[in-house]
Order: structure tokens, then sequence, then C-alpha cells
């Protein structure tokens, strides 16, 4: 088992592993033995983790702002004189927006579908040879990190964050299908309740939150980390194109 969900020796980019689900992932990975690359748009916060997190492994900072194609080619090409391959991707940057319906602005729209929609495909093609290489030796894997308010529906209006996660869950599965082609296996995860920055009400009202959650409770590092390690692992080779909801059951209560 213990080789089952080792990470030894594979070499992973978490984009937004700075903070949040982002930082929750890149310590699960380094716990498990692989070196990691966190990037995020601000250099100081990225650059703060990466010394946290390298008491637990080989954590590097590479400070990018991906949500623009070029910004995204610019870190893929970045990794690319680091490394000769890659063995896992995790499209974790994201954005949020909340705005009446009647006020909701296009740059709130445009700003949340670039970064959660467009930079997960563009920055997944941009590393697209990096990933081959790493496919070589056993699966490569990239991991898009969706939201529940892809698959269910919140009260809140954030038009454009619903409708970007409930894509990058069906673009998922398009690029799964696609890819397993090159030996590279594409899945998600769909967060509930964590607390972040982009999660206030999960960070700043845990128990209020809670006590919304079947579970009884939000998610906990390892909770999220356990389930990212295990797509990355050898464990999750078989898991095609398939978003993993870890949200204690707060999408079948609001079913």
């Amino acid at each position: 088992m213990t080789d089952l969900f080792s990470l030894a020796g594979r070499t992973a980019l978490v984009t937004g592993g700075s903070r949040g689900i982002g930082r929750m992932i890149a310590a699960g990975y380094l716990r498990q033995g692989a070196r990691v690359y966190i990037t995020a748009r601000k250099a100081a916060a990225c650059d703060a983790t990466a010394a946290e997190l390298s008491s637990l492994g080989t954590c590097i900072s590479l400070p990018a702002d991906v949500s623009t194609v070029e910004g995204a080619r610019t870190l893929a090409a970045e990794i690319a004189r680091r490394e000769s391959a890659l063995d896992i991707l995790v499209n974790n940057a994201g954005a949020a927006w909340g705005e009446s319906f009647e006020t909701f602005p296009e740059k709130g729209w445009d700003k949340v579908m670039d970064l959660n929609v467009k930079t997960p495909f563009f920055l997944t093609q941009a590393l697209h040879g990096l990933l081959c290489a790493a496919a070589k030796r056993q699966p490569a894997k990239v991991i898009n990190v969706a939201s529940i308010d892809g698959i269910s529906v919140n009260p809140w209006e954030t038009y454009s964050y619903a409708a970007s996660k409930a894509g990058l869950i069906h673009l998922t599965k398009r690029m799964s299908l696609r890819l397993i082609q090159d030996g590279i296996v594409v899945s998600g995860i769909a967060p509930g309740p964590f607390a972040s920055e982009m999660n206030k009400d999960a960070r700043d009202h845990a128990d209020e939150v809670a006590a919304r959650v079947p579970a009884g409770r939000i998610g906990g590092d390892d909770d999220m980390a356990g389930v990212a390690i295990y797509l990355a692992s050898k464990a999750g080779d078989y898991v095609v194109g398939q978003t993993i909801a870890v949200d204690g059951g707060v999408t079948l209560a609001r079913s």
C-alpha cells in the first residue's frame, strides 16, 4: 500500500499553491515524496509558502500570472528550462465573483471564466510535451480543481463561478479522452467547504458552515491531500475523466 500511494521520484506543479486548497495539495505531495513546484501571482506569498513547505521536502516557488495564455506559456517554458518531464499538473488557480444579476459586470465574467476554464486548458496544452515525457515511465496526471458549485446550485449569485466550474468538470471529461491516448490521466476534484481565501465563510465562520454539512464539519487539510494523493498516485491510474466531490455530503443535501 505504501508503494501504491507513493509519489517518490515524481515532479509536480500546483498552480495557486501558495494558500488554501493548493497549499494543502502541495503539502500532501511533499509528504509522499514528490518534488513540488508551486506558483501564484503574488511572488512574496509564493516564496514564503515554498520556504515553509520546504521542511517537508523539495518545494520550489515559481511566481507567475497564469490568467492569460501568454502567462501560462511563460510558466510552462520556465518549467521546461528546469525539468525534462512533469509527472503531475494540478490546475488549482481560480477566481470567484459575486454580484446581483442586475449589475453583474462583464469583467466579473471574463476574469473568472479565463482563469477557471481557459487557463487549465492552455496550461495543460503548453505542458503537454513534458507530461508526455513523464508518461513514458508511468502515467502522468492532470488534476483539475473544480467545485461542488459546478455540480449543484448554491444560494449565492456567483454566476460566472458556477458556470466556470461546471464547464471545467465537463472539460475534464473531454480532455481525458484525448490525453489518455498519450498516457496522461486527467481527473478532477470538486471541493466543498474548505477554509480558504476564496471561501471566507468556511474560514471565518467554520461552526456555522459546519452546521449545514451532513458530515458536521468543514474539510481539513488531510481531506484534500488524501484525494489529491490518490488521483496523483498509481492508485488513481484508472480514474479517467471523473471529478470527485470532497464535500462532506453537501451536494447530496442540496439535491
